[in-house]
């Protein structure tokens, strides 16, 4: 089970680096359309934002498997809850900041969510259904 915690981490990782690369793809095709760089931040903003918490959610995920299924110990345990309460007050703020207003006050949107208003903010489509 160690393995597959550390495949999550790896997971999580690859999940980080490629949404950096796709947030600064879209933010530059955002700026080339319009020339304004105030959009394309936004798009940067909101796309990696959301890759973030994505990442974060399967850094989650690694340390669940990690402390249920190789160490569970009492300790384990109760630093995982720790864990877990950081990462989450974490995801509220950054979710908190990348949309302007409270979750209360909109709409639930998940990270994959802000990647695909990312791409229709740059001029892109996405595919499917939407989010």
């Amino acid at each position: 089970m160690e393995r597959v915690a550390q495949v999550f981490e790896v997971v999580g990782a690859g999940v980080l680096l490629i949404g950096l690369f796709l947030s600064v793809a879209l933010g530059v095709r955002a700026f080339r359309r319009d020339r304004n760089g105030i959009l394309a931040y936004r798009v940067l903003r909101q796309s990696f934002g959301g890759a973030i918490l994505l990442g974060l959610e399967i850094f989650v995920a690694a340390d669940l498997v990690r402390t249920v299924a190789v160490t569970p110990t009492l300790e384990s345990v109760a630093v995982l809850g720790a864990i877990v309460v950081i990462r989450t007050i974490l995801s509220f703020t950054l979710e908190t900041e990348i949309e302007g207003v409270a979750p209360w006050r909109r709409a639930a949107m998940s990270g994959a969510g802000h990647v695909a208003g990312a791409v229709r903010a740059s001029g892109g489509r996405t595919g499917g259904g939407g989010a």
